[in-house]
């Protein structure tokens, strides 16, 4: 059976705390530790005070779901403790310097790094731009003002441009846009608008190549805990460690 580390044990922590896979939670750290603590009465495992005894811990794979500033402080060590490493918070491998240092240190080391869907759908099909060009590929995103902080009375386009600019500015809001860079093999144009009038996040992929067109919608419910979090992203964790083990890989 899979043994996981769970880094992070706020609301995404709980969903895959609660869910019963083919995988166990051994260990789990927050640096609010009584959240780790909590956590451990809905999941088991050992809940550890500081990430230096968390790492040490017995286990095959740390589950990210805590913060970008997570991932740049302790994605290096992890993969130096030979473990493979889950990775909620994308957006910091945005930066191509850190992206590559990791990638480098998981190869050194013979682990892997996953990045799961998040709150979008069809990240597999569109890893065929790394095969075949892409000429076109957009990420068009509506939130709530609300969910930004940003008043506004009508639809508005707040940013345009590419993903490893939008997420500098919006560093907890578009996670999508760099899995999906990732995905095609380069960076995504990205238009974010807020609207007033729309109470789900909205995210539309364009993308234009050799094979065709590919047009995504995906309409977020939020998590049933947190507003905050979308309920598919959350569940794209567990399709993943489902699958790990899996003898029948779909859509790889």
């Amino acid at each position: 059976m899979l043994t996981i580390g769970l880094l992070g044990c706020g609301n995404i922590g709980h969903i895959i705390g609660k869910f019963r896979g083919n995988w166990k939670i051994v260990a789990l750290y927050d640096k609010i530790a009584d959240r780790a603590e909590e956590l451990v009465r809905e999941a088991g495992g050992i809940s550890y005070r500081s990430f230096d005894d968390f790492i040490r811990a017995d286990f095959d794979l740390v589950v990210e779901a805590a913060s970008v500033q997570a991932v740049r402080m302790y994605a290096e060590t992890i993969l130096r403790h030979k473990k493979n490493l889950v990775i909620m918070s994308v957006g910091a491998l945005s930066d191509p310097s850190f992206r590559n240092e990791l990638v480098s240190v998981a190869e050194g080391e013979g682990r892997r790094i996953y990045i799961p869907s998040g709150a979008i759908c069809g990240l597999d099909n569109l890893k065929v731009g790394r095969i075949s060009p892409v000429s076109r590929l957009l990420l068009r995103t509506t939130k709530s003002p609300s969910s930004l902080g940003i008043p506004a009375g009508e639809r508005t386009l707040i940013f345009k441009g590419k993903a490893n600019e939008c997420i500098k500015e919006f560093p907890k809001n578009v996670n999508v846009s760099v899995a999906l860079s990732l995905a095609c093999g380069r960076d995504a144009d990205v238009e974010l608008f807020v609207d007033p009038r729309v109470e789900r996040n909205v995210h539309e992929i364009f993308a234009e190549g050799d094979f065709g067109e590919i047009y995504i919608r995906v309409s977020n419910l939020p998590s049933p805990d947190n507003p905050a979090t979308s309920y598919l992203a959350a569940l794209s964790i567990l399709s993943l460690l489902n699958q790990m083990d899996d003898p029948l890989v779909i859509g790889a």
